[in-house]
Parts: C-alpha cells; sequence; structure tokens
C-alpha cells in the first residue's frame, strides 16, 4: 500500500509527499535529518490529508498531480469539495 499525504505546515503552507510508510515518513519529516528540505524551516506540521493506492506509480501520479494544484484548489481537496469550475455559480 502507498500513500500520498498533505502536510500544513506551522506557517500555513502545504506539502504534498507520497510513501509506502506513512507512520515512518511523518517521523522523518520530523526529524531534520532523514525529512524534506523544505520541512526543517517549520516548527512543525500536521497532517491534513491522504489517499491510498496499491502501486506506488499510482501514487507517484498522483502525488504529481496535486502538485501542480493551486494551494486555493489543494484546500478544496484537503475538504473533499470539488473543483470550482463544478460548483453552482455563487458558491
Amino acid at each position: 500500500m502507498y500513500f500520498v499525504y498533505i502536510l500544513r505546515t506551522s506557517k500555513n503552507t502545504l506539502y504534498t509527499g507520497q510513501t509506502n510508510n506513512l507512520e515512518k515518513r511523518l517521523k522523518e519529516h520530523k526529524s531534520a535529518k532523514n525529512g524534506a528540505k523544505y520541512m526543517k524551516y517549520f516548527d512543525n506540521f500536521e497532517l491534513v490529508y491522504t489517499e491510498e493506492y496499491e502501486t506506488r506509480s499510482d501514487a507517484m501520479k498522483r502525488e504529481a498531480e496535486l502538485k501542480k494544484l493551486t494551494k486555493t484548489q489543494k484546500e478544496m481537496v484537503i475538504k473533499n469539495l470539488p473543483p470550482a469550475s463544478l460548483l453552482p455559480k455563487g458558491i
């Protein structure tokens, strides 16, 4: 099983990643040694979104899709809302 995840940092930025061991990866992000370089610039973070995939290839494709989204679009994904283009006008 593979996971795609989004973290919200202490500065309210969003970090997207993928892993086959979510618990281990979150611990790595907390440590300065093995975490992503980007994450060491923040005091802490919160896991705000996950998806599960059968293959690493599928997880990597989804991670790439999410990374192309704007922050507003990612916030909609986190809230499980459809893309703005699918919402009724005025929402």
